[in-house]
Order: structure tokens, then C-alpha cells, then sequence
């Protein structure tokens, strides 16, 4: 692991950046006492659009990966019957669809969402 003082990092941080992207991890000191550490991210887990929300303040990275399981277990014996497991999956999906969509700037004209007829 490579130290570097605050002013070097200053003048180079460029080329420190570039060295971090390229899997190297900084010890970054203030007069010489370790005050911080700068590493790579592991891309294969994040999205581009996560780190942005994440550098942003709106989102904060999971601690452990998401087990699902562990997740249906809360609700007790009474296990969700596949049916609902399906609908609760499917309206995750179309609403990250839509925020994905909303991202790009491109809104669908219409909802797709329909009301129910004979109410």
C-alpha cells in the first residue's frame, strides 16, 4: 500500500486517482499520521448509476448481499404463496423500469398501468 502527505496528493491527485483505479490502495497522511485510506471499488457488484446516488448522499451500499430467505422468514410461518411472490417481483420490476426510463429522461406518453373497468 502506497502513503502519500495531503500536499502531494493535492498536486498529483490525478495520477493517484489513476493509480486507485488501477487496484492500488492509498494510505493518505496529514503530517505524516495516517488520517485516511482510499481503495478501489469493486465494480462487478454497483452500478455506475449507484455510485452516482451513493456520491450523492441518496443511497448507502449494502453491508452484506441480500438474502432472500432471510427476507421471507420475517414474515413468519405463513410463507407469501408463489403467486404473490410473482406480483411483489413483477412490481419491482416495472417500477425500476421506470425510474431507470426516468433517468434517461424518456417518460412513457401513457401509464401502463390501466384502471379496472366496471367500478
Amino acid at each position: 500500500m502506497r502513503s502519500v502527505n495531503v500536499a502531494e496528493l493535492k498536486n498529483q491527485l490525478s495520477a493517484y486517482l489513476h493509480r486507485v483505479r488501477a487496484g492500488e490502495e492509498l494510505l493518505i497522511r496529514d503530517r505524516n499520521l495516517p488520517i485516511a485510506k482510499i481503495v478501489p471499488l469493486d465494480t462487478d457488484d454497483v452500478e455506475a448509476d449507484e455510485y452516482s446516488l451513493v456520491a450523492s448522499g441518496q443511497m448507502t451500499l449494502p453491508k452484506r448481499p441480500f438474502r432472500e430467505e432471510r427476507f421471507w422468514s420475517i414474515v413468519g410461518p405463513a410463507r407469501p404463496n408463489p403467486k404473490l411472490k410473482k406480483a411483489i417481483v413483477q412490481a419491482i420490476a416495472i417500477e425500476r423500469e421506470e425510474n431507470d426510463v426516468g433517468v434517461l429522461g424518456h417518460k412513457r406518453p401513457t401509464s401502463h398501468l390501466h384502471p379496472r373497468s366496471g367500478k
